[in-house]
């Protein structure tokens, strides 16, 4: 296969900025030479470049690791800016109704290639992702994913009760379903399959304890689903699970916490939960659009990393409010602002990339620009509108241009999305 090499200012993570300052490297004029979908070569350019690569020259763009999202729900493309007053509000009144729309294979099929436009248009390359409790679901999903050669991660819901019918399932048919579907797709091409008990008040003893199984029959298996998000949800678990400690011992129970267990939200979070994620290695995915929006509440990021917890970063589309890693990233450290924990702009950036490839288990394939990872990159121009242009007028370090990005941008500073080196942002693709 032809080599292809793309050439611009090449940022790559190999640590993380807050915790050590050898953690990345920047080449203003770099280049990363690709082949068969993976990256051969970065560097400067005239050590990278090669005469029998086609060139593709994005001077003066920033190229990094295509952005990462942990936590993501796909059947919501259509609930984003939907009114409610809070989370059980918002699930009942739009969430809910819209799911059960999924059971329609063609209506799924549909959705899923808007769904990966949305996260390609914005520079994400691989999401974990919740589907509806529809077989349907996950499997149109993943083959929209296979075909566009993504990685993703994704899993039907299980969910048993507190639900209309037209959105639940079995204990037994959820176990059923989502054993076929690991089956089927599991480790085929890029893909994953992730255990997905929707949350505690969704599931019964009997539909956790199938989690469990499946967990246990499948070791290795990530496992996502929703903790201490809100107060009234809180609040109702306990209620549902009076035996249990506290909400995240729910999970505990029934063999759902470890290295690949993916926690969204983790906001309201008492000392012994914190000190049991840390024991176990499970990870806290902050949503900080979802929270802001949702009224949930603000996500202690320097507490989980003390406490030796490796924490992901998300949209949670579309109790979050916008696909964009970089808008995300923005409200982040807004909510860091308000808990008076300042966030650095390399810090960001390698947690939209890097760090949420260390939350997934998945970074020896994809976050950073190595050799041997497969070549997903997103091209990012920090003067993409005349406001940004502005404001660039008077930056004078990479820093302030990430921080640029990070503030203001949105998918029009995304010049292109790289999926294993094929050029995939919507609207951007080649004729043929």
């Amino acid at each position: 296969m032809t080599k292809t090499l793309l050439r611009g200012r090449v940022l790559s993570f190999h640590a993380d900025p807050a915790e050590t300052a050898d953690s990345h490297r920047f080449w203003e004029n770099g280049a990363i030479l690709v082949e068969d979908g993976r990256i051969l070569a970065v560097g400067d350019y005239a050590d990278t470049r090669d005469p029998e690569a086609r060139e593709i020259d994005h001077r003066p763009h920033i190229i990094m690791a295509g952005f990462i999202d942990p936590h993501i729900h796909f059947p919501q493309v259509q609930v984003v800016a939907a009114w409610a007053a809070q989370l059980l509000d918002w699930l009942n009144d739009h969430t809910f109704p819209i799911e059960a729309q999924y059971r329609d294979p063609a209506h799924a099929a549909r959705m899923a290639e808007a769904f990966l436009d949305q996260l390609l248009l914005n520079g994400t390359t691989t999401a974990s992702a919740f589907c509806s409790v529809h077989r349907e679901s996950a499997e149109a999903l993943f083959t929209a994913a296979e075909v566009r050669g993504m990685a993703m991660l994704a899993g039907k819901v299980m969910m048993d009760r507190n639900a209309p019918d037209a959105v639940l399932d079995t204990a037994q048919a959820s176990y059923d379903d989502s054993r076929a579907l690991i089956d089927r797709w599991h480790g085929r091409g890029r893909l994953e399959y992730v255990i997905t008990p929707r949350f505690a008040i969704t599931s019964t003893p009997g539909q956790l304890r199938a989690a469990g199984t499946l967990a246990a029959e499948n070791p290795g298996l990530a496992v996502q689903t929703h903790l201490n998000e809100n107060r009234a949800e809180i609040e109702l678990t306990m209620q549902l699970y009076p035996e249990a400690q506290d909400y995240l011992d729910i999970y505990d129970r029934f063999g759902l916490l470890g290295p690949r267990s993916l926690m969204g939200h983790a906001i309201h979070m008492n000392d012994r939960e914190i000190a049991r994620m840390a024991e176990t290695g499970t990870r806290a995915i902050h949503c900080p659009t979802s929270n802001l929006f949702l009224g949930s509440g603000l996500f202690d990021d320097r507490g989980m990393r003390d406490a030796g917890i490796v924490t992901g970063v998300a949209t949670d589309i579309g109790g979050g409010t916008n696909w964009s890693m970089l808008a995300t990233l923005a409200e982040a450290y807004k909510i860091a602002q308000m808990r008076g924990q300042r966030m650095h702009p390399l810090a960001a950036f390698h947690w939209a990339t890097r760090g949420n490839a260390v939350a997934l288990g998945i970074e020896d394939r994809v976050g950073s620009v190595q050799p041997g990872r497969f070549a997903d990159l997103v091209v990012l121009d920090p003067r993409a509108t005349q406001a940004m242009r502005l404001r660039h007028d008077k930056v004078d370090s990479l820093m302030q241009e990430l921080f640029i990005l990070q503030v203001m941008g949105d998918d029009r500073a995304v010049v292109e999305t790289y999926v294993a080196g094929r050029p995939m942002k919507p609207g951007m693709r080649p004729a043929n």
